[in-house]
């Protein structure tokens, strides 16, 4: 399918993205002719003590892998590093997995070289491509303070010894809940589709909307188009009780980009 820069055109799309990740997938609807605005799901913070994963990088010499799974824990690690005055020489002898080609992107930024990226880009995958590589291996695992565990769950089995730090933790933006309520509400800025690039955007969303969701009451979300980047996504949606209109078939910015143009030129 051929993109062209009216393809959207006349579509308003809430994005939900942390503020300062917004900006990518913003911009390519926008390129599409979407009507974009922003109203933040998710935040992102320094967790609350950074000794545990201090104390990780101190003792790097005795792991053979770093996975790191978003982009902020790559940028949270060297982050650490640079406060610690660490060199990236501290990584020579490592192997890293990252979930995805922006987290691998964001490494390469840093000077680092990965070894593995899944195919498809999520944990179940991560875990695939690692599973004959890492029995009697030392494992370090970066992420936020709340994450699915799938990944040292799974490393176990396969006889891995697996570290989890904190590099960073998400909340939910209090000052997005006027503003979401009051756009859902709105005559002339209700979205008619909204972005969902993790299972924790889901479940802040929900959670601006003061619950009512969970309580089954969807009527304020009648007519509006959700749009998943992938299928753990998906999943998250589904246990709320909220539709999946359309799903990413690359898990990727780009990926959910090409699904909501598919989709647009069908409707």
């Amino acid at each position: 399918m051929t993109e062209n820069p009216c393809q959207l055109a006349g579509l308003r799309i809430l994005v939900g993205r942390a503020r300062h990740q917004a900006s990518s997938l913003s911009s390519a609807l926008r390129d599409l002719g979407a009507e974009v605005f922003e109203i933040p799901f998710i935040e992102i913070r320094k967790p609350r003590s950074y000794k545990p994963l201090d104390r990780a990088l101190r003792n790097i010499e005795s792991y053979d892998w770093l996975i790191l799974t978003s982009v902020n824990a790559v940028d949270a690690i060297w982050e650490r590093l640079k406060k610690l005055r660490f060199s990236n020489n501290k990584f020579a002898h490592l192997k890293i997995a990252a979930i995805g080609p922006a987290t691998a992107d964001a490494i390469k930024e840093h000077g680092q070289k990965f070894q593995v990226v899944p195919k498809e880009y999520i944990a179940e995958s991560v875990v695939k491509s690692l599973r004959n590589r890492v029995k009697g291996k030392r494992v370090l695992l970066a992420r936020a303070k709340v994450a699915r565990d799938v990944i040292p769950q799974e490393l176990r089995k396969l006889g891995a010894h697996v570290d989890v730090v904190e590099a960073y933790e998400t909340v939910i933006p209090q000052s997005s809940r006027k503003r979401l309520n009051e756009a859902l509400k709105s005559k002339t800025r209700r979205p008619q589709l909204i972005t969902f690039t993790s299972s924790s955007t889901v479940r802040n969303f929900t959670a601006l909307l003061k619950g009512s969701a969970q309580r089954g009451n969807l009527k304020q979300l009648d007519g509006i188009l959700f749009a998943s980047i992938g299928p753990i996504t998906s999943a998250t949606l589904r246990q709320l009780g909220l539709r999946v209109d359309i799903e990413a078939e690359l898990y990727t910015i780009p990926g959910l980009v090409a699904a909501i143009a598919s989709a647009a030129s069908a409707l």
